[in-house]
């Protein structure tokens, strides 16, 4: 959501990620049995369409990042967490399909869920859904996919 400021009598819309670093509180799913979740990016999402990554949004002003992945995880995938870990912090530069630089900053955690609960509440925004392990991963995948993966290979949540 775009915020307005008034500066000396202007309005601004401040885009997160754009006019300012964005900060996202993002996931890898798992079932506690080395198993991940993916998600498809769907044609209502900002970039990347198509391609297969971990979940996550934006953190709200006075929202904990734990909340926040309550939160996602709610509105992506109707399902509730039962277990998270912090896994890693990293930097997110990348640029919109319209050459526009975007700079996030993503938190991200290991969440696991019961997989019978998974289901796409976002169909706008999430294509489809499946379960993976590290040797059948679906393709093409998000650019920022690896940082993500190499951080819950590294902390065994996925096999």
């Amino acid at each position: 959501m775009a915020m307005s400021i008034n500066p000396a009598g202007d309005s601004v819309d401040l885009r997160r990620g754009v006019d300012h670093i964005g900060v996202s509180a993002s996931f890898v799913v798992h079932d506690g049995k080395g198993n991940l979740l993916l998600q498809q990016r769907g044609p209502r999402t900002r970039d990347e369409q198509g391609r297969w990554d971990v979940g996550g949004g934006a953190i709200e002003f006075g929202e904990t990042i734990e909340d926040a992945i309550r939160r996602e995880i709610k509105e992506e995938l109707t399902c509730n967490v039962l277990d998270m870990a912090f896994l890693t912090v990293y930097d997110a530069h990348r640029r919109l399909a319209d050459g526009t630089k975007t700079h996030w900053v993503a938190v991200i955690y290991a969440v696991r869920v019961d997989p019978i609960e998974v289901a796409i509440g976002e169909p706008d925004k999430i294509a489809a859904v499946g379960w993976f392990t590290s040797n059948s991963l679906p393709s093409p995948l998000h650019s920022q996919f690896q940082k993500s993966f190499q951080a819950a290979l590294a902390n065994k949540v996925v096999v």
